[in-house]
């Protein structure tokens, strides 16, 4: 019985320790990125608002960073008008299931 507890503590704090990742189906997070593809999707794309800038392509970056870029527009902790209103109009679903596909993509444009 000692062995049995031990054993389940052990496995909640390993569970507990490693990093939870984005859960997003990169299928639901395609069909979702009209909204990102007319910017993030372009090679070589500057926008001149608010500021002149180059605007990342997000194919192959981690899931578990865009997910974290998208909640910090949506609370408000990094301030960009266009994404902070866009990942406002975004569930936790949706910011999974596009930084599941993003990251499963390498072109930065939709496949």
């Amino acid at each position: 019985m000692k062995t049995t507890t031990m054993t389940l503590c052990a496995s909640v704090l390993l569970a507990l320790a490693v990093p939870a990742q984005a859960a997003g189906d990169p299928k639901a997070g395609k069909l979702k990125t009209s909204m990102c593809a007319g910017c993030h999707g372009i090679p070589g794309w500057r926008t001149a608002y608010p500021t002149v800038y180059s605007v990342p392509l997000l194919g192959g970056q981690h899931a578990d960073y865009i997910v974290a870029a998208l909640q910090a527009y949506k609370s408000g902790e990094r301030k960009h008008p266009s994404m902070s209103g866009i990942a406002a109009s975004l569930s936790d679903q949706d910011m999974a299931d596009l930084a599941a596909y993003y990251a499963s993509s390498y072109s930065g444009q939709a496949k």
